[in-house]
């Protein structure tokens, strides 16, 4: 299968999950913040609850917004846990451990909202300058992940929002990276990856997961 078939049948496979399940999975998210301002850890889920294909190993970020303004992000790049506990996990570390911002208190939620993505499996991206990474990049479509020097940063597919110029886009992924934006070298790497999203304001999420 070629990438851009396996790219489709994420696409296809995922948002048919959070079409599903999407409500379920921004519950686990609130349940596991509301369980951190209790009990200052993630919600423990028993994923035997759950449907099976809700504990398929996935990689999720999840980004919480005060205001409209960003007020945590953390997530995996890669799949390395059931995605329900990713998700709880996630939510969890995004309001309470996102070294950017200070922990979330309660009285913030009900002018907060939940975004949860679904990451594909990241591909090498492969290009022969800056100008040909620029070039190639889907706006809106793909997230983005550059290695180089030993740093390292992530864009998720929605930054496109905020930054629809291609160029930008890798200049804000550089600085976020510790990287000048005019920064380049042979060996500057890049990986790309697709998203499927949902998300619900604070207040219209409901919160009773299965746990």
């Amino acid at each position: 299968m070629s990438h851009e078939q396996q790219e489709s049948a994420f696409a296809i496979q995922t948002r048919a999950l959070l079409a599903e399940h999407g409500d379920v999975f921004l519950q686990i998210a609130k349940s596991s913040i509301e369980n951190g301002f209790q009990d200052q850890k993630p919600l423990n889920l028993a994923l035997e609850t759950l449907p099976p294909e809700m504990t398929e190993q996935g990689a999720c970020f999840v980004t919480l917004h005060k205001d409209g303004k960003l007020r945590g992000c953390i997530g995996s790049p890669e799949a390395r846990l059931p995605l329900a506990k990713d998700v709880a996990e996630n939510a969890y570390r995004s309001a309470f451990r996102d070294p950017r911002f200070g922990p979330v208190k309660e009285e913030e939620t009900d002018r907060m909202d939940i975004h949860l993505s679904v990451l594909s499996p990241a591909e090498p991206f492969s290009f022969t300058d800056e100008e040909d990474l620029i070039t190639k990049l889907r706006v809106n479509t793909d997230g983005l992940i550059i290695e180089d020097k030993g740093r390292r940063a992530l864009f998720l597919p929605s930054v496109w929002q905020q930054l629809p110029d291609p160029k930008q886009f890798v200049a804000h992924l550089k600085a976020k990276a510790g990287l000048g934006a005019d920064h380049w070298s042979d060996t500057f790497k890049g990986w790309r990856f697709i998203a499927a999203e949902t998300g619900a304001d604070w207040n219209d999420i409901e919160t009773s997961p299965p746990h």
